[in-house]
């Protein structure tokens, strides 16, 4: 235990000076500081014990994720195995076509209706039900790393589905709640923000904000009316998400590809787009990763041009996504 403790803390030290300079510089609040801080030993702590060692491992070969042996293969769980269960009885079969990373197309619980292909999350700790159970996730997770096959799943950040229960709430009225989102009373501000910011989907879902009648409120939505952007200048947003990125890590998710990076910061009279604030929030999510984490291994989704892609890289001293796609 004495070894667990000093290996997390020599972690800890390594990045805590630059953690804490930056989370202050975005939001200046130690009480949410210290308490993202206490969370990280939480999850540490819970850690088990053989994806602490592989942690080590990884540590030891930090280049492990480098090497031409590696092959990938993308599938959606209920096309591939029926459920989670079935894509565990069929690793024999991937293992023979040589797959060494699995990546599971979104599995976690979303509206039907409303998903966007399971991109618009209401609830970041349950599977979609007919696919199966966080559970079955977890011993799928386990036993591809027995088979030497890494798991990567999307990590939907820049909003939730409007089912969410914190989008439940702020339509209820909550502010505490309607403050994780972007809510407006009238069009004034939403106004100026169209002027800058592009349309993701100008035909299918135009504009970038939907009006909600029943509380006469207007929300930002960037994608799809039912997919509401979170507001990463509230420090409970960046605290919580961060608490479900390390919840997916201690499940025994190898790779975490944050969806939509680019879009997590918003700032009126800019295009929302690859604004620095984003390259902050993930070069914090790096270090929180290394600290807690470090076996991990974050893919950034950039659907840019070649040349706004490559920052997400960061720099070999200051690590963001270890690679991005376009």
């Amino acid at each position: 235990m004495k070894k667990e403790e000093e290996i997390y803390e020599a972690r800890f030290q390594k990045h805590i000076d630059e953690l804490k300079w930056l989370y202050m510089e975005l939001y200046d609040d130690q009480e949410h500081f210290d308490e993202l801080c206490a969370s990280m030993k939480q999850f540490y702590d819970t850690r088990k014990k053989g994806l602490k060692a592989s942690d080590l491992t990884r540590e030891a070969d930090p280049n492990w994720y480098k090497g031409s042996d590696i092959l990938g293969m993308m599938m959606y769980t209920k096309m591939f195995g029926g459920n989670l269960k079935g894509v565990k009885k069929h690793l024999d079969y991937l293992k023979e076509c040589g797959i060494n990373y699995l990546h599971l197309m979104p599995l976690m619980e979303s509206p039907k209706d409303r998903s966007d292909g399971g991109y618009a999350v209401a609830d970041f700790r349950k599977v979609q039900p007919e696919l199966g159970t966080i559970r079955d996730l977890e011993s799928l997770a386990s036993e591809c790393r027995k088979q030497g096959i890494s798991i990567c799943l999307d990590f939907v950040m820049n909003h939730t589905s409007e089912d969410h229960e914190w989008a439940k709430r702020a339509r209820a009225g909550e502010k505490e709640y309607q403050d994780r989102y972007f809510f407006y009373d009238n069009w004034d501000i939403p106004s100026q923000f169209e002027k800058t910011v592009p349309q993701v989907f100008p035909t299918t879902a135009p504009g970038n904000f939907t009006w909600l009648p029943e509380i006469e409120k207007v929300v930002m939505t960037t994608f799809y009316p039912y997919q509401w952007d979170l507001n990463y200048a509230n420090p409970v947003v960046f605290n919580e998400m961060m608490y479900n990125f390390l919840y997916f890590a201690n499940l025994g998710i190898d790779i975490i590809r944050i969806d939509a990076v680019p879009y997590i910061w918003k700032e009126l009279g800019t295009s929302c787009r690859n604004l620095q604030k984003v390259h902050t929030i993930v070069r914090m999510m790096r270090m929180i990763g290394e600290i807690v984490c470090p076996g991990i291994l974050l893919l950034g989704e950039v659907v840019m041009e070649p040349e706004k892609v490559v920052p997400y890289f960061g720099t070999p001293e200051k690590p963001e996504c270890i690679c991005s796609t376009m």
